[in-house]
């Protein structure tokens, strides 16, 4: 053990090497403390002071990981120029050599794991993802300390098959466009989020054009990320045109439902017959749009429950939009009467009934209606306006329909039942038998 000692000392104890180790610390506590300066530059500016209490969750991310990223960097430069003027010395700096791709491997993790989570909010893999990212770079760094990097890199290289004329594809050329594929769709999804938040706040734009607008920017982006990814480690897109024709047939046969609903959620876009925020009922489904997606819409309901339509459904099948022109809808609210009481009476206390809803409008104003002489009683209808028909309909029949039926037990006017009577035009004729005759 003290001969392992003395070595390393009479090694690592030279002047040349504490001139590094001195640099070293002057680097990590020159970028420490700039860290430090940008974080108190922060919090004490006025600005951000009075609005850090409603900073917008991503931006407070941003900040922190601006701040996490500035510490490694700083040192990464600091080590940079400590390593150039000990060249200029004529002094060793393979200490700060090693030691500089430390620190910038690590603001490669920080600055990759904020774009995940800027770019996949909420994805359950995230936390996987970060990992693997994380394992690969310190791996990477791992290999290039110990010198095994170009033995690894070529090894992987040597490892591969032909793919056609003069072409090969290798292991390490996989590697490589995995990592290009996934950092170029990692940024694409990143500028579609950040266009998506411009978009939403544009009023120029309507808010179908918006969702337009975005959908189809994110396509082509991503579209474009996928090719450039391929064509950055040599792919020739000639020699997959036979097995993209042949992949692309497969796929309008077996996937012709997803494409339908796709091309539906264009049409659905553009046309603006369906739009965010729009009450509409599909079938038994009623509520209101909460997001339209490529393949399908979001449809929320007042219990609270969302329901997927996929967007094939909408153009096909008939859809109530109550919301498509006017806001305005109106409700009709039958009721019937006894004919012994009077329909004037009873309609006049049915559209007092209607005035004391605080949902319903007083222009277009309440009417009744006598509809028909019924089989059991008059029949009567009550039209009623109303503008907020998300927050629901048939709580306005209900509380409409139970102030009706108070006023009328007030009033004595009756609500009849099913009944029937029934008259004999000769007189019918009944005998009646002893039972101890028998």
């Amino acid at each position: 053990m003290e001969q392992r000692i003395s070595s390393f000392l009479a090694k690592y104890g030279t002047t040349e090497y504490a001139f590094q180790l001195l640099a070293l610390l002057a680097s990590i506590l020159i970028g420490w403390s700039i860290a430090r300066l940008y974080e108190s530059w922060f919090l004490k500016n006025k600005q951000t002071k009075d609005t850090l209490n409603r900073i917008h969750l991503r931006k407070l991310q941003g900040f922190r990981t601006i701040r996490r990223i500035v510490f490694p960097l700083t040192t990464a430069l600091l080590i940079f120029v400590s390593s150039h003027i000990l060249s200029l010395l004529k002094l060793p700096r393979e200490v700060l050599d090693i030691l500089m791709p430390l620190f910038l491997a690590m603001a490669a993790v920080r600055v990759l794991v904020y774009f995940m989570r800027a770019a996949l909010p909420g994805a359950r893999w995230l936390s996987t993802g970060e990992s693997l990212i994380s394992t690969l770079i310190w791996v990477t760094f791992a290999l290039y300390s110990i010198g095994w990097l170009p033995f690894v890199v070529d090894t992987l290289d040597a490892i591969g098959v032909s793919i056609g004329d003069n072409k090969r594809l290798s292991l390490l050329g996989l590697i490589q466009l995995s990592l290009m594929l996934a950092l170029l769709l990692l940024i694409a999804m990143w500028l579609s989020r950040q266009v998506e938040k411009r978009l939403r706040k544009s009023t120029v734009l309507d808010i179908s054009m918006r969702v337009a607008v975005s959908k189809i920017f994110k396509f082509t982006i991503i579209t474009v990320a996928l090719l450039s990814a391929l064509s950055s480690v040599g792919i020739d897109f000639t020699a997959l045109t036979v097995f993209g024709g042949a992949l692309g047939v497969g796929l309008g046969f077996g996937l012709q439902r997803i494409a339908s609903n796709f091309v539906s959620g264009f049409i659905l876009l553009f046309d603006r017959s369906i739009k965010p925020g729009d009450v509409i009922s599909v079938g038994q489904n009623f509520g209101w749009v909460e997001e339209l997606n490529a393949r399908y819409i979001v449809v929320r309901n007042r219990e609270g429950v969302e329901t997927l339509i996929p967007n094939e459904n909408l153009v096909t099948t008939e859809v109530i939009n109550w919301s498509f022109n006017d806001k305005k809808v109106r409700l009709k609210i039958p009721v019937q009467i006894s004919y012994e009481d009077d329909p004037e009476q009873a309609m006049e206390i049915m559209r007092q009934a209607a005035v004391q809803s605080d949902r319903v409008l007083a222009f277009p104003r309440p009417v009744c209606r006598l509809m028909e002489f019924g089989n059991y009683g008059i029949n009567l209808e009550l039209r009623v306006w109303i503008s907020d028909p998300q927050n629901g309909v048939a709580n306005v029949r209900s509380d409409i329909n139970l102030a009706i039926w108070k006023a009328f037990k007030e009033e004595g006017i009756t609500i009849p039942y099913p009944h029937q009577d029934i008259h004999f035009t000769n007189p019918l004729q009944i005998n009646s038998i002893d039972p101890e005759s028998n």
